[in-house]
């Protein structure tokens, strides 16, 4: 089997065929003229052509040396590319990529216009690309499926992927104008859980933190619908006396919807909810996907913060 071509002569062989001088080559490099004589002799050897040939005072490439020049400087190009720090040649504005972002209904119905608009002034050649989110299952992430996952941090995110806090929310209730929940009254939690429930949940999970927090007190709620989004909880509580429970963050951004509905802060405490973007460590370096998760806090800690009601 031949040995192999020993790659360190690549840039000597691109000062060689570039200057077509063993001075200024030598030059170039910053090494003695005889260590690029030496160089030379070695070179020559390699390719089985003199290379660098005497034409009077001067030095003329060969024939196989004009052939070679051009592939040898983008070779030369190549390889400067490769062994350069990630992102050093990055340019935003000419990114033809494009990135999947998991998220549920509720954060895509909040911040995907916000993102969209900023990704395509900063960015024309990104894509947003947003993913259901049926579960908090890591392995979409590991397969390199999607790029980031949004949404609360779950029990069973492996130990290698990256979180970042990117804001906090709470749950509010809400219900049409001249609700009666409204009306009458102090909104106690007793009041509160006499009311029939809109739950949306995509897992067909009735019980949660406010549940949790009535059953302190003794109280339970009625649930009398069960939904797979917020906004068909929304839907339902415009037009019935039914009590939805939602983000307010989600509430927040609804804009002319809204009208047709009011929230209200829930008589019982719950903890805040932390919403994060989760990534692989693989991409932790990338230039492309920094400017994502970038572009992803920026948006949502810029938006209007969710009322307190």
């Amino acid at each position: 089997m031949p040995a192999a071509p020993d790659l360190n002569l690549l840039p000597a062989l691109d000062a060689l065929l570039s200057e077509a001088s063993v001075t200024r080559a030598a030059e170039r490099l910053q090494l003695s003229e005889s260590a690029m004589s030496r160089t030379l002799a070695r070179l020559r050897a390699a390719t089985g052509d003199p290379l660098l040939v005497r034409a009077g005072r001067a030095m003329v490439l060969t024939p196989h040396a004009q052939a070679l020049r051009e592939q040898v400087q983008a070779l030369a190009r190549d390889a400067a590319t490769v062994l350069q720090p990630a992102g050093e040649d990055w340019n935003l504005a000419t990114l033809e990529r494009t990135f999947t972002l998991r998220a549920n209904d509720g954060f895509i119905e909040a911040f995907a216009p916000a993102l969209v608009a900023r990704a395509a002034r900063e960015a024309p050649g990104v894509r947003l690309r947003f993913a259901p989110k049926p579960d908090k299952d890591v392995r979409p992430l590991r397969e390199g499926l999607i790029d980031l996952d949004l949404g609360v941090l779950g029990a069973a995110t492996g130990p290698e992927v990256r979180v970042q806090a990117i804001y906090r929310d709470h749950f509010v209730g809400a219900v049409r104008p001249g609700h009666p929940l409204l009306q009458g009254g102090p909104l106690t939690p007793e009041r509160y859980a006499a009311c029939g429930h809109i739950v949306a949940s995509r897992r067909g999970h009735g019980a949660g933190p406010v549940d949790d927090a009535l059953a302190e007190r003794g109280l339970s709620r009625t649930v009398a619908a069960m939904v797979p989004s917020f906004r068909a909880a929304l839907s339902i509580a415009a037009v019935t006396d039914l009590v939805a429970l939602v983000p307010a963050s989600f509430f927040a951004h609804l804009g002319g919807q809204s009208e047709t509905l009011v929230s209200f802060a829930l008589p019982v405490s719950t903890e805040p909810i932390v919403i994060s973007q989760m990534w692989h460590p693989r991409l932790e370096r990338d230039p492309g996907h920094r400017w994502l998760r970038g572009l992803v806090l920026a948006v949502c800690r810029e938006a209007p913060p969710p009322s307190n009601c």
